[in-house]
């Protein structure tokens, strides 16, 4: 009778892997890091948790996020069936410096984005790596 109930709680705690992702947005890290351990989604994640403002926290954008169950986070979703599901979210702030791998078109404009993508179609030449537009938001 214990086989049958501790099978599945061993189960779910070895199977609830370590999720993790990173989004990368190609601008230059800074040292400023912006950590959330604990939050708070359900329903396996169907009701995302609330959205990370770090605005105030990174004046020059953001470099990377992470996105991450940790043990404890993964413990706690298997114990609620996962209805509750929190996650780790980590926000790296970009520096104020000129990514070399960057060009920031000055509009939305159609004119100024061909002038900063003939200017990333250069300097992709003359580099051979990936070079990211930078377009203000509308």
């Amino acid at each position: 009778m214990r086989f049958r109930i501790a099978l599945p709680v061993l189960l779910a705690v070895t199977m609830a892997g370590c999720y993790h992702a990173t989004i990368e947005t190609g601008r230059t890290p800074g040292p400023t890091v912006v950590r959330q351990d604990w939050a708070m989604s359900f329903v396996v994640g169907l009701i995302p948790p609330p959205l990370v403002n770090v605005a105030q926290q990174c004046p020059n954008g953001v470099a990377r996020v992470e996105t991450m169950h940790s043990f404890l986070n993964g413990l706690v979703a298997a114990v609620t069936f996962s209805i509750v599901t929190p996650i780790t979210i980590i926000v790296t702030c970009a520096s104020g410096e000129e990514d070399a791998n960057s060009v920031n078109a000055r509009s939305t404009s159609a004119e100024d984005i061909e002038k900063a993508m003939a200017e990333a179609v250069e300097r992709n030449r003359t580099s051979g790596k990936p070079i990211y537009i930078n377009v203000p938001a509308i």
